[in-house]
């Protein structure tokens, strides 16, 4: 049963073969079976989600019909997103007890659609680069990737069917991808960050990790739009996307390969992966064509990492005059950094920040979506890394929808992907194109241990 989709799930709960409590029993009990080794969550918590089960299955057994989109599924939530009565810890010391009273916007809107969470998932220390406690579940020497750790880790391992993330450079796509999985990072500003533990607030976005693209549809359509909680969340309608994505999803796209920065850094056996995953796309139809960037990315990637570290000092200012100690060794850096960063220097990169994004919107006068590697090469065999984020950084500081699909294992038994790039509120062409390279490319990953 922990195999099921959100899909399958909730039409075997609509024809009356499963229930609400025995989806989250199953979840529980795979949770109690496997979290002793993979440290995936923070907090279970097992009386209220069977509490929350048990009274959808009495409104069913009632008589009532509900249509909520998420009735009865059971969610993770990266501990960096308030839910209320559960600690969020944002995995530090500092926050170990604190106790929010209210839900983030996007925990609200997933309880109203009939969501019920499960707990709290392991971030890495304030979401940045210091190594969790959790563990990779297709090799234990294997990073999981960082920050979303934990719900990568539960949903590849089929602990819950889909779990939430945030990504401020690639902290949703990189662990989706280390863990086999399909992650997507909506466009900046596409769902509201009220209620989320700031990292870098021109960069963060929430980030969904699951094990199919419609199921990660069916969380973005819950999710997104207005929020008067979050001054920076767009105000663009939200389209119907589910809808979008079935009618599209018949047509093949029109892939842009992009050259040179990607292809160049990525290890050969990458390479190689990318080109045998075009060929199986070419084949079904898809038209693919090479783009090519006018500049560099380097710049970018340099120009993001002096705004995260100019809003992330800016974040923890106060705590870090009187804490500092109780940071991890990386974040503690890095929060240095940021502090001897100019007034100048943030603006500067800002400044670029808006061309950069120019100029990637340009890229898709050729194209529907973008194909890159995911990453430049397998989950590293050193716990002591999440990994490196540049595949998925110049995505989140041009602010564009990117979601990552697996496509197949490495020589070594580690998990591949491809990585698809949309413009910025085309999350139904991208998730379209997801489904429809997903679909083609035929994989499903579980890893043994989950089984």
């Amino acid at each position: 049963m922990g195999a099921l989709t959100i899909v399958e799930a909730m039409r075997r709960m609509r024809e009356g073969g499963l229930t609400a409590t025995e989806l989250v029993t199953a979840s529980l009990k795979q949770i109690d079976k496997l979290e002793p080794s993979l440290k995936a969550w923070v907090t279970i918590d097992h009386e209220g989600a069977l509490e929350a089960a048990a009274d959808i299955d009495q409104v069913t057994r009632g008589g009532e019909e509900s249509r909520r989109l998420l009735q009865g599924i059971p969610i993770g939530i990266k501990d960096i997103f308030h839910v209320a009565g559960l600690p969020t810890r944002a995995g530090s010391p500092i926050y170990h007890d604190f106790m929010p009273e209210e839900d983030a916007t996007c925990v609200a809107r997933l309880k109203a659609a009939g969501a019920i969470i499960l707990g709290k998932t392991v971030t890495t220390e304030f979401a940045f680069m210091d190594p969790p406690p959790t563990r990779n579940p297709w090799d234990p020497s294997v990073t999981p990737g960082g920050s979303s750790s934990g719900s990568a880790v539960s949903v590849a391992s089929l602990m819950v069917p889909a779990a939430l993330g945030s990504q401020t450079a690639g902290s949703t796509l990189r662990p989706a991808v280390y863990n086999g999985i399909v992650g997507l990072k909506p466009t900046y500003g596409r769902v509201s960050r009220a209620g989320l533990f700031p990292f870098a607030w021109t960069l963060d976005t929430v980030g969904i990790l699951a094990r199919t693209v419609e199921d990660a549809a069916l969380l973005l359509q819950v999710m997104a739009g207005p929020d008067p909680r979050d001054p920076l969340v767009a105000h663009d309608p939200v389209p119907d996307y589910i809808a979008d994505m079935r009618k599209r999803v018949a047509v093949p796209p029109r892939i842009g390969l992009l050259q040179g920065f990607f292809l160049q850094r990525a290890a050969p056996e990458i390479v190689e992966h990318t080109a045998t995953v075009l060929d199986v796309l070419r084949h079904a139809g898809a038209s693919v064509l090479n783009v090519a960037f006018p500049e560099g990315f380097e710049r970018a990637i340099e120009a993001h990492r002096t705004v995260m570290a100019t809003e992330v000092a800016a974040v923890h200012q106060e705590t870090f005059a009187t804490r500092a100690h109780d940071y991890g060794a990386k974040i503690r850096a890095f929060i240095e950094q940021g502090t001897h960063v100019s007034g100048v220097d943030y603006l500067q990169a800002q400044r670029y920040r808006r061309r950069f994004a120019t100029m990637v919107l340009k890229l898709f006068e050729q194209c529907d979506v973008l194909l890159t590697p995911a990453t430049p090469a397998p989950a590293p065999r050193d716990l002591s890394t999440t990994g490196d984020p540049s595949f998925q950084t110049p995505w989140t500081f041009a602010g564009v929808p990117a979601m990552v699909v697996p496509t197949g294992l490495s020589r070594g038994g580690l998990p591949f992907g491809v990585q698809l790039v949309a413009p910025p509120f085309a999350e139904g062409i991208l998730l379209s194109a997801g489904k429809w390279c997903a679909d083609r490319a035929g994989v499903s990953l579980v890893p043994p241990v989950a089984i």
